[in-house]
């Protein structure tokens, strides 16, 4: 009996190029999201994508998953929300701190 010396292909493509059959097979075998199988995969010339593995009888594929990086710093943040609260603060530090209109002492208003 022989044996046939039978290997994959190895594919890399989108999941937009995936057939729609192969989609809904690649949902199945991640029914809760690529987050846990998701990989970096580094190219020569520095650029990089992520990608998750599928195989089916025939090919095994790396299928390339879009992902959104956020590139802000915590710096860029947190001036864009917390600006305006900080020019509070500033306007109640200049005030003095004092709450009363008058400034004055609040024992001056009660008459016996």
């Amino acid at each position: 009996m022989t044996q046939l010396n039978r290997t994959k292909k190895h594919i890399v493509t989108s999941l937009h190029n995936l057939t729609a059959e192969l989609q809904d097979a690649l949902k199945e075998k991640y029914p809760y999201g690529f987050t846990d199988a998701m990989m970096r995969v580094d190219k020569p010339n520095g650029d990089f994508f992520y990608a998750v593995p599928f195989d089916t009888d025939e090919v095994a594929y790396l299928v390339k998953i879009d992902v959104k990086i956020d590139d802000n710093s915590a710096e860029e943040d947190e001036k864009d929300y917390y600006d305006d609260e900080l020019k509070g603060a500033d306007d109640i530090q200049e005030d003095g701190g004092s709450s009363s209109d008058d400034g004055g002492d609040a024992d001056d208003d009660i008459s016996i």
